[in-house]
């Protein structure tokens, strides 16, 4: 199945045809759709430095996070992030990061631990994947980076049924909560001396 869907990806990937590229056709690249394949695909791009796309990606996780809280067995992207549209560049990026991760999960990733990666309702795996969501949002710099890889890590988990890349992924989540927490704090702190300073 890895293999498959790696060769899919890079033959894709390669043979991009339009200069712009929609979500809704990575998302046909990717093929068969479940809560994994779809979180995936919205945490990948939010590692890349492309202006206003962890915004409408955050918000399509949030509404997947909600699903998953709900107990609904089927998502879908929501319009407004089947819309989005990439540079072709960054199209192809965004599914060469895929297929890697999807060879290196290939690799490492096996069902174990499989209660712990299973989108049941109302799980601490769908309220991680909300906080991550939120965290993406912010207008923060760089700091798309530690939820992103978290957000990975559970749909890694979620895909091939590996409870331990869940559970990595929900420490990952933790400490980009603290560090999120910490750089805020920070500037608040630097906030309030400025202020003070000019009154």
């Amino acid at each position: 199945m890895t293999e498959s869907i790696v060769q899919r990806l890079r033959e894709t990937a390669a043979n991009l045809p339009a200069e712009r590229v929609s979500m809704q056709t990575l998302a046909q690249a990717h093929g068969p759709a479940a809560h994994g394949t779809w979180l995936l695909l919205m945490a990948v791009p939010c590692l890349l430095p492309v202006p206003g796309v962890g915004t409408v990606l955050g918000l399509g996780m949030a509404a997947l996070a909600a699903a998953m809280w709900r107990g609904q067995s089927s998502a879908c992207l929501p319009r407004r992030v089947a819309e989005l549209e990439l540079s072709r560049t960054w199209a192809q990026r965004v599914l060469g990061m895929l297929a890697s991760a999807y060879c290196v999960a290939g690799r490492l990733a096996r069902a174990r631990l499989s209660h712990l990666a299973s989108p049941e309702r109302r799980s601490w795996t769908a309220a991680a994947i909300g906080l991550m969501a939120f965290i993406v949002v912010m207008p923060i710099p760089f700091g798309n980076v530690l939820p992103a890889l978290a957000l990975m890590l559970i749909g890694l988990g979620l895909v091939f049924r590996d409870g331990v890349a869940v559970v990595l992924g929900l420490a990952m989540a933790a400490l980009a909560m603290c560090v999120t927490a910490g750089v805020m704090l920070m500037a608040w702190a630097w906030g309030s001396d400025w202020l003070l300073g000019l009154f």
